[in-house]
């Protein structure tokens, strides 16, 4: 057991939720989210003493966070989808353009293969540098330059293609 347990609790109660909302970006299921940084934090608190004297921390667990979801994604019971039912369409009045546009981006983001998928929510959600999220994922700086420029190409494209209906469609001639 480390002996700064205290600091551990500390460290975590400080950053639980932000690596929540990471895994949910990453894997895009609350409960699967959940058990990754469950498996994240405790694979943090057997090496919790070398860790907590690091310069930076945060960058070891969201490491450890990006791994454990790529073994998870590796398991065979998680290939397959389940899929709920689908609700007929939002109450009157509701105020959910906000959220569908969210779910729309999580929808694309979950098409994503993911590697580019990682580099995405590194650079942008956890608002690392080109060079720091090289270094989480073992590669070079080109390489995430180029799959983020790829990863948002292609949300781009269909995220163009999913918000223009047919029948908006202007042709000029």
């Amino acid at each position: 057991m480390p002996a700064d347990i205290e600091g551990y609790r500390e460290y975590v109660a400080a950053r639980l939720e932000p690596l929540r909302r990471t895994a949910y970006l990453l894997c895009g299921d609350w409960h699967t989210a959940d058990d990754l940084v469950s498996t994240a934090l405790l694979k943090l608190l057997r090496h919790w003493r070398r860790i907590s004297t690091m310069d930076s921390p945060d960058a070891y667990v969201r490491r450890t966070l990006l791994r454990v979801w790529l073994d998870e994604r590796r398991r065979p019971w998680r290939r397959e989808a389940a899929w709920s039912d689908v609700p007929d369409g939002p109450a009157a009045g509701d105020r959910s353009e906000g959220a569908a546009d969210r779910m729309t981006i999580l929808a694309l983001l979950a098409e994503l293969p993911p590697r580019r998928r990682a580099v995405l929510v590194l650079r942008y959600f956890c608002d690392l540098s080109v060079e720091e999220t090289a270094r989480e994922l073992g590669c070079t700086p080109g390489t995430v330059k180029s799959q983020s420029a790829r990863a948002i190409e292609t949300l781009r494209e269909r995220l163009v293609g999913a918000s223009v209906p047919a029948e908006e469609v202007r042709t000029d001639g």
